[in-house]
């Protein structure tokens, strides 16, 4: 038994000894990428904010209850149409009782102006005319009785009365006629003018009130921002809505610092957001920053950027995921970034001929996150090797796995 234990060690040995020979002498499998031309593209793969390209806020001047809220949010408004009314009844109350402190100064003014109150003034003239009368019939007897004293046939007694009479009536329409003026002093009508401008301007501070008290759009877009509601109650300053033009929107692209240099004016632009599956906005780049920010743990420089929003449903405020095409050539010999190693110093590529991996040293161009482009040292239709690095040198044979173009 021992002997027959001690043979299948040795048995089992010998078969180990043989797959571990045939394994380190097996042709390693290599899988290859055929090289070719094709379009060449990189970008900047980052996220951003939308603003509105234009935009105003509209805040309350006064302090009041809001009664009437005539707009929704996204709702397209003209410049000055109400977004919201506040109550209004104790201006209303103000310029009711102005209007009629108005009226009341309107009428005083007219009947000073006239010359005073009427029925005194009836009663002057008919004194006057009444007067006038008397004095032409006492003038006429008086006139008579001097001639009947001349002729010895009347009084002189007669005569002095009836001219005393004369002379009182004379003073007696002086009176009057000064009574006249009295009616109106000037310091009255200037009382009465005052007291008209007061109540109007009682009445303009109370229409003004009330049109403080609608709060109007700046300017012509879509209300994207509505921060008040029915009962709410705001104070002088307090934002009421944002108003912004949406057609066309600014998106602040967050680029890291380190990619900042590959960033140019005018480069094409392309933004995603994932609540619309599917749908992508172009635009181009506007500004370039010009200082560095912190963003979270990211130091960042905010691009603006400019798209097209024609069918208004990029909101702002969204953060979206937004791409900046930093070049694009419409033919170039592609390498994977898989493919490429280094050796000595230098770049290059194993480069399989006829079963055997021959090392070619490339200078390389531009490259994005999949992909660089070769300037020389490798020509279209030739086969590199992918994979890692282990077992790979040159002159190896090899078997190519499997294609991958």
């Amino acid at each position: 038994m021992k002997r027959l234990g001690l043979l299948l060690v040795v048995v089992l040995a010998v078969i180990g000894g043989y797959f571990a020979w045939s394994f380190r002498n097996a042709t390693p499998q290599v899988p290859v990428f055929r090289v070719v031309r094709a379009p060449f593209e990189d970008q900047v793969t980052t996220n951003g904010r939308v603003e509105p390209s234009e935009w105003a806020s509209a805040r309350a001047e006064k302090e009041g209850l809001v009664v009437g809220v005539p707009v929704v949010k996204g709702q397209r408004i003209a410049k000055g149409a109400p977004i919201a009314i506040l109550d209004s009844k104790e201006a209303e109350a103000d310029i009711s009782a102005a209007t009629a402190r108005i009226e009341e100064a309107q009428a005083n003014i007219q009947l000073l102006e006239s010359g005073g109150r009427k029925r005194e003034i009836v009663e002057i003239e008919q004194g006057i005319k009444q007067r006038n009368a008397e004095l032409l019939q006492t003038e006429k007897e008086m006139e008579i009785a001097e001639r009947l004293a001349a002729r010895n046939a009347g009084t002189r007694e007669e005569t002095r009365v009836l001219k005393d009479k004369v002379e009182l009536l004379k003073l007696q329409i002086s009176a009057l006629n000064a009574r006249r003026p009295t009616l109106v002093a000037v310091s009255d009508l200037a009382s009465a003018r005052a007291r008209l401008r007061e109540a109007t301007a009682s009445a303009d501070l109370a229409r003004r009130r009330i049109q403080m008290g609608i709060i109007r759009s700046p300017i012509e877009g879509v209300v994207y921002q509505l921060d008040i509601k029915q009962g709410s109650f705001v104070s002088p300053g307090t934002l009421v809505a944002n108003v912004g033009r949406l057609d066309t929107l600014k998106v602040l692209v967050f680029v890291d610092e380190p990619e900042l240099g590959r960033i140019g004016k005018g480069m094409p632009l392309t933004i995603t957001w994932d609540a619309i599956e599917g749908k992508k906005w172009n635009g181009e780049v506007d500004k370039i920053p010009t200082q560095i920010v912190p963003l979270g743990t990211r130091q960042v420089g905010e691009v603006e950027c400019r798209i097209e929003n024609r069918d208004g449903d990029l909101l702002p405020g969204t953060n979206v995921n937004a791409f900046i095409q930093t070049r694009k050539q419409d033919s170039a010999l592609l390498l994977p970034k898989e493919a490429i190693r280094n050796r000595d110093g230098a770049s290059g590529v194993y480069v399989i001929e006829n079963h055997i991996l021959v090392w070619r040293k490339v200078e390389l161009g531009s490259g994005n996150v999949t992909s660089v482009i070769a300037l020389s040292g490798i020509k279209e239709g030739d086969q590199v090797a992918l994979g890692p690095e282990a077992g790979l040198k040159a002159g190896a044979t090899v078997e190519i796995a499997k294609p991958l173009l």
